[in-house]
Protein backbone atom coordinates (compact mmCIF):
# COMPACT_ATOMS: atom_id res chain seq x y z
CA UNK A 1 0.00 0.00 0.00
CA UNK A 2 1.20 3.37 -0.88
CA UNK A 3 1.33 6.61 1.20
CA UNK A 4 -2.11 7.83 -0.47
CA UNK A 5 -3.19 4.85 0.19
CA UNK A 6 -2.63 4.79 3.66
CA UNK A 7 -3.46 8.32 3.96
CA UNK A 8 -7.20 7.48 3.00
CA UNK A 9 -7.80 4.26 4.76
CA UNK A 10 -6.27 6.12 7.75
CA UNK A 11 -8.61 9.22 7.17
CA UNK A 12 -11.22 6.82 6.83
CA UNK A 13 -11.04 5.03 9.90
CA UNK A 14 -10.42 8.91 11.91
CA UNK A 15 -13.52 10.50 10.55
CA UNK A 16 -15.57 8.11 9.48
CA UNK A 17 -16.31 6.80 5.87
CA UNK A 18 -19.16 9.26 4.16
CA UNK A 19 -19.68 12.57 5.54
CA UNK A 20 -23.49 12.93 6.63
CA UNK A 21 -25.86 13.79 4.23
CA UNK A 22 -27.06 17.34 3.95
CA UNK A 23 -30.02 18.44 6.17
CA UNK A 24 -32.83 20.99 4.17
CA UNK A 25 -35.08 23.43 6.25
CA UNK A 26 -38.09 23.74 4.62
CA UNK A 27 -40.42 26.57 6.84
CA UNK A 28 -43.72 26.75 5.62
CA UNK A 29 -46.92 28.85 6.92
CA UNK A 30 -48.21 25.20 8.57
CA UNK A 31 -44.14 25.11 9.71
CA UNK A 32 -41.37 23.26 9.54
CA UNK A 33 -40.03 20.18 7.43
CA UNK A 34 -36.48 18.37 7.63
CA UNK A 35 -35.21 16.84 4.92
CA UNK A 36 -32.66 15.06 4.81
CA UNK A 37 -30.80 14.68 1.03
CA UNK A 38 -29.19 11.30 0.09
CA UNK A 39 -26.20 12.45 -2.12
CA UNK A 40 -24.66 8.84 -2.07
CA UNK A 41 -27.45 6.99 -3.85
CA UNK A 42 -29.35 9.55 -5.79
CA UNK A 43 -26.14 12.02 -6.62
CA UNK A 44 -27.62 13.35 -9.64
CA UNK A 45 -31.01 14.13 -8.23
CA UNK A 46 -29.99 15.41 -5.18
CA UNK A 47 -27.27 17.96 -6.63
CA UNK A 48 -30.32 18.86 -9.12
CA UNK A 49 -32.53 19.88 -5.79
CA UNK A 50 -29.39 21.51 -3.75
CA UNK A 51 -28.45 23.95 -6.53
CA UNK A 52 -32.56 25.27 -6.21
CA UNK A 53 -31.89 24.98 -2.93
CA UNK A 54 -28.68 27.14 -2.54
CA UNK A 55 -29.91 29.61 -5.16
CA UNK A 56 -32.80 31.00 -3.02
CA UNK A 57 -35.60 29.51 -5.98
CA UNK A 58 -37.71 27.32 -3.61
CA UNK A 59 -37.82 30.80 -1.05
CA UNK A 60 -41.39 31.99 -1.76
CA UNK A 61 -42.29 29.22 -3.63
CA UNK A 62 -45.12 26.79 -2.83
CA UNK A 63 -46.81 23.62 -2.30
CA UNK A 64 -49.58 24.01 -5.09
CA UNK A 65 -50.62 20.18 -5.14
CA UNK A 66 -52.19 17.74 -3.27
CA UNK A 67 -52.80 13.82 -4.23
CA UNK A 68 -55.55 12.22 -2.26
CA UNK A 69 -57.76 9.05 -2.10
CA UNK A 70 -60.94 10.89 -3.12
CA UNK A 71 -59.29 13.36 -5.83
CA UNK A 72 -57.86 10.96 -8.42
CA UNK A 73 -61.25 9.10 -9.30
CA UNK A 74 -59.71 8.82 -13.28
CA UNK A 75 -56.93 7.01 -11.77
CA UNK A 76 -56.68 3.47 -11.69
CA UNK A 77 -53.06 3.53 -9.71
CA UNK A 78 -53.56 6.42 -6.72
CA UNK A 79 -50.93 7.72 -4.57
CA UNK A 80 -51.04 10.00 -2.12
CA UNK A 81 -48.15 12.76 -2.15
CA UNK A 82 -48.18 16.66 -1.95
CA UNK A 83 -45.82 18.59 -4.36
CA UNK A 84 -44.40 21.90 -4.46
CA UNK A 85 -42.33 24.59 -6.44
CA UNK A 86 -39.68 27.63 -7.41
CA UNK A 87 -41.09 30.87 -6.36
CA UNK A 88 -42.80 31.86 -9.29
CA UNK A 89 -40.70 34.50 -10.67
CA UNK A 90 -38.19 31.69 -11.28
CA UNK A 91 -40.88 29.46 -13.03
CA UNK A 92 -39.30 29.84 -16.70
CA UNK A 93 -35.85 29.53 -15.47
CA UNK A 94 -35.57 26.21 -14.24
CA UNK A 95 -32.16 24.50 -14.84
CA UNK A 96 -31.78 22.24 -17.36
CA UNK A 97 -33.72 18.72 -16.58
CA UNK A 98 -31.60 15.89 -15.21
CA UNK A 99 -31.43 12.60 -16.15
CA UNK A 100 -33.81 10.08 -13.90
CA UNK A 101 -32.24 8.26 -11.48
CA UNK A 102 -34.65 5.22 -11.35
CA UNK A 103 -34.95 3.25 -8.06
CA UNK A 104 -33.64 0.20 -9.12
CA UNK A 105 -30.60 1.69 -9.75
CA UNK A 106 -30.32 4.08 -6.34
CA UNK A 107 -31.79 1.08 -4.18
CA UNK A 108 -34.49 4.17 -2.73
CA UNK A 109 -37.92 3.45 -2.34
CA UNK A 110 -40.86 5.67 -2.49
CA UNK A 111 -42.14 5.39 1.10
CA UNK A 112 -43.43 7.33 3.71
CA UNK A 113 -41.99 10.78 3.79
CA UNK A 114 -39.79 9.81 0.70
CA UNK A 115 -39.12 13.17 -0.88
CA UNK A 116 -38.78 13.03 -5.36
CA UNK A 117 -39.14 14.54 -8.21
CA UNK A 118 -41.73 15.52 -10.23
CA UNK A 119 -41.88 14.83 -13.97
CA UNK A 120 -43.48 14.06 -17.22
CA UNK A 121 -41.26 11.69 -19.59
CA UNK A 122 -38.06 10.30 -18.00
CA UNK A 123 -35.61 12.82 -18.11
CA UNK A 124 -37.27 15.85 -18.01
CA UNK A 125 -37.07 16.57 -13.99
CA UNK A 126 -36.63 19.97 -13.06
CA UNK A 127 -37.32 21.82 -10.26
CA UNK A 128 -40.94 20.86 -9.00
CA UNK A 129 -40.91 18.35 -6.26
CA UNK A 130 -43.18 16.07 -4.20
CA UNK A 131 -43.52 14.19 -0.71
CA UNK A 132 -45.03 11.03 0.17
CA UNK A 133 -47.37 10.03 2.34
CA UNK A 134 -47.55 6.70 3.35
CA UNK A 135 -45.85 3.76 1.15
CA UNK A 136 -46.39 4.58 -2.13
CA UNK A 137 -44.51 1.38 -4.35
CA UNK A 138 -46.17 2.16 -7.98
CA UNK A 139 -44.15 5.35 -8.15
CA UNK A 140 -40.68 2.95 -7.70
CA UNK A 141 -39.69 1.18 -10.73
CA UNK A 142 -41.65 -1.20 -12.32
CA UNK A 143 -44.73 0.75 -10.82
CA UNK A 144 -47.99 1.33 -12.87
CA UNK A 145 -48.43 5.39 -12.23
CA UNK A 146 -46.72 6.36 -14.77
CA UNK A 147 -47.30 4.39 -18.10
CA UNK A 148 -43.82 4.06 -18.93
CA UNK A 149 -42.57 2.29 -15.44
CA UNK A 150 -39.75 4.01 -15.13
CA UNK A 151 -41.05 5.33 -11.74
CA UNK A 152 -39.62 8.74 -10.53
CA UNK A 153 -36.55 10.02 -8.68
CA UNK A 154 -36.41 9.07 -4.84
CA UNK A 155 -34.18 11.71 -3.76
CA UNK A 156 -34.18 11.81 0.30
CA UNK A 157 -36.61 11.40 2.87
CA UNK A 158 -38.36 13.55 5.80
CA UNK A 159 -36.48 13.51 9.35
CA UNK A 160 -39.12 15.80 10.88
CA UNK A 161 -42.42 17.68 10.05
CA UNK A 162 -44.68 14.49 8.34
CA UNK A 163 -47.44 16.00 10.94
CA UNK A 164 -46.75 19.00 8.28
CA UNK A 165 -46.71 17.59 5.14
CA UNK A 166 -50.47 15.72 6.69
CA UNK A 167 -51.50 18.92 7.08
CA UNK A 168 -50.52 20.55 3.86
CA UNK A 169 -52.29 17.40 2.30
CA UNK A 170 -55.58 17.80 3.79
CA UNK A 171 -55.78 21.99 3.02
CA UNK A 172 -58.45 23.21 1.15
CA UNK A 173 -58.01 22.23 -2.51
CA UNK A 174 -59.90 22.39 -5.87
CA UNK A 175 -59.50 19.05 -8.11
CA UNK A 176 -55.89 18.61 -6.87
CA UNK A 177 -54.69 22.26 -6.85
CA UNK A 178 -54.63 24.08 -3.46
CA UNK A 179 -56.81 26.79 -3.03
CA UNK A 180 -54.64 29.11 -2.03
CA UNK A 181 -51.38 27.19 -2.33
CA UNK A 182 -49.31 27.00 1.22
CA UNK A 183 -46.58 29.22 0.55
CA UNK A 184 -43.36 28.33 1.14
CA UNK A 185 -41.15 30.63 3.36
CA UNK A 186 -37.66 29.52 2.99
CA UNK A 187 -35.89 26.56 2.09
CA UNK A 188 -32.14 27.04 3.14
CA UNK A 189 -29.75 24.03 4.44
CA UNK A 190 -29.77 22.93 8.38
CA UNK A 191 -26.95 22.00 10.33
CA UNK A 192 -29.51 20.33 12.75
CA UNK A 193 -32.66 19.33 13.83
CA UNK A 194 -34.80 22.05 15.82
CA UNK A 195 -36.67 20.52 19.06
CA UNK A 196 -39.57 23.12 19.71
Amino acid sequence: MGLLGFVLVAGSMLYGTEPPNPLVKIETKLGSIFVEVDVRHAPGTAANFLRYVDEGRYSGGRFHRTVTPKNQPDKKVKIEVVQAGVNPKFEKQDFPPILLERTNVTGLHHLDGTISMARDGADTATSDFFICIGKQPELDFGGKRNPDGQGFAAFGRVKKGMDVVRKIQRSHAEKQSLEPPIEIVSISRADSIEVK
